[in-house]
């Protein structure tokens, strides 16, 4: 099939050099944000006199037809295509000749991709958003129900302090709600529209950008051709947010994988979301976390791949941003699909409260408290770690709990304690009075949990109706 821009040349590409250039495979994915581009420029053509306004309906009309030829299946892309433009254009010639040779009016394939792929990634910002949304319901459902939900609280993997549920699943709402942030931040800074920076220099055409810009949802148009033309920084923000995501879900599937395990025994993971051995018949392994723990150096690569494909390029367009592509797709998949697994996987997921509570109790999580009842009855702090010291010591030699011992035993490490000591490191105690903000005692979690419940019902929707408009 000859080239849209074969005119130049005077022998057939080499096959091999055709099928190394040649993007259908990939940029077909694109397909709709292609025909969009199309029916918003040709739009444009009409209004400003370019084309007849005949022509432009035609053409329109018939972008229109394609459209949903190609979303029924009626009409299938072809890898005999170089890319998903020379689909779409090829296939508008075969319906209206000469008129349909009029779609490249003033545009060329450069600012074309550009749009698309700004198009197609400001898709995937607004439904990435929305799944973090999902997620961060899932995560609220769990802290309403476990603001008494006791468990250790750990640094360096050692059980530190007592805390709850709630509030350890609420570190995690946090760092997703600061993705969805991320993503807001995204689509504000690439929502500028290329088209009309023509392959680097604009046109010679009266086109209205603004009223392309508009039709299409955006702001307004890219104030610099070149930039508009060369500009990934939208990508390598998208991709360097989904890393986040992926770092944020392989930290919260690592704490899965450590509370499924038969030391921990905290969790049980539903069966929907597990998988069997296929030797050892009492094995229930966490699959989906492991996959979201593992795919998360997936997402890692795109960006790598693509900042590096980016560090070398001058102005303008380069072939080498056809690189911003295969890499990307599949890592917005890649991330996309972790979020509803392991959304899906949460939701179902079976705490085992009494495993947490006694836990928290032999991890001798309230051995700090402990400290701050003496340093209260005037024993100086340092001192009063070094008694606690020695009372946990008497705990490990007896397999005790601090809560277990009797008075006698405590008074026998510091005549200091009295009977009210058993109440002052109770688990209950110990959480419920940390009462400042963002601290697990009930109270403050009753408080962030009416906060957050706020945030989740009033979020600022992603504005798309442009669509409907355009395609109308």
């Amino acid at each position: 099939m000859a080239q849209l821009w074969g005119g130049r040349f005077t022998k057939e590409t080499d096959q091999l050099v055709y099928n190394f250039n040649a993007s259908i495979s990939f940029d077909r994915k694109f397909y709709k944000q292609d025909m969009e581009g199309s029916i918003a420029h040709v739009k444009m053509l009409g209004k400003q006199g370019i084309l007849t306004e005949q022509e432009a309906a035609q053409i329109v009309a018939e972008l229109k037809k394609i459209l949903a030829e190609t979303e029924a299946g009626t009409l299938e892309i072809s890898l005999e295509y170089e890319d998903i433009h020379s689909f779409v254009e090829a296939k508008l010639i075969e319906r209206l000749g000469d008129t349909g040779k009029k779609l490249h009016t003033g545009r060329s394939r450069n600012d074309q991709v550009a749009l698309d792929m700004r198009m197609y990634t400001r898709m995937e910002v607004v439904q990435t958003d929305a799944l973090l949304k999902d997620l961060l319901q899932t995560i609220l459902n769990i802290m309403k129900a476990h603001t008494a939900t006791i468990m250790p609280g750990f640094t360096h993997l050692q059980k530190a302090q007592p805390v709850t549920l709630a509030h350890h699943i609420g570190a995690y709402f946090e760092m997703f709600k600061r993705d969805r942030l991320r993503m807001r931040d995204i689509y504000e800074r690439m929502n500028y529209c290329p088209l009309g920076s023509g392959a680097l220099a604009g046109t010679t055409y009266p086109l209205d950008r603004e009223y392309t810009a508009k039709m299409l949802g955006f702001y307004g148009p890219c104030y610099n051709s070149m930039d508009g033309v060369s500009d990934r920084d939208y990508v390598i923000e998208f991709l360097s947010a989904l890393s986040t995501v992926m770092m944020h879900l392989s930290r919260f599937s690592e704490e899965i994988i450590i509370w499924n395990s038969n030391e921990y025994q905290f969790v049980e993971i539903d069966d929907a979301y597990s998988t069997g051995s296929s030797i050892m018949p009492q094995k229930k392994n966490p699959d989906i976390a492991e996959l979201v723990r593992g795919k998360t150096g997936r997402v890692y690569g795109a960006l790598i791949s693509l900042l590096t494909t980016m560090k070398g390029i001058p102005l303008a367009y380069n072939k080498d941003m056809q690189e911003d592509k295969e890499l990307t797709f599949d890592a917005i998949d890649t991330a996309k699909g972790c979020l509803a697994l392991f959304q899906g996987m949460l939701a179902t997921i079976q705490f085992r409260e009494e495993n947490m509570r006694k836990s928290a109790m032999l991890g001798f999580t309230n051995a700090t408290d402990a400290a701050d009842y003496l340093v209260n009855h005037g024993v100086p702090f340092r001192d009063a770690h070094g008694i606690v010291g020695r009372l946990v010591l008497y705990c490990i030699e007896k397999n005790s709990s601090i809560d277990d011992l009797s008075l006698e035993e405590l008074k026998a490490i510091s005549p200091v304690f009295e009977a009210d000591i058993y109440d002052a490191v109770s688990m209950e105690t110990c959480v419920n009075k940390r009462l400042t903000t963002g601290a697990p005692g009930k109270e403050a979690m009753e408080r962030v949990i009416a906060l957050e419940e706020t945030y989740l019902a009033e979020g600022k929707p992603f504005e798309e109706d442009w669509e409907k408009e355009l395609l109308s």
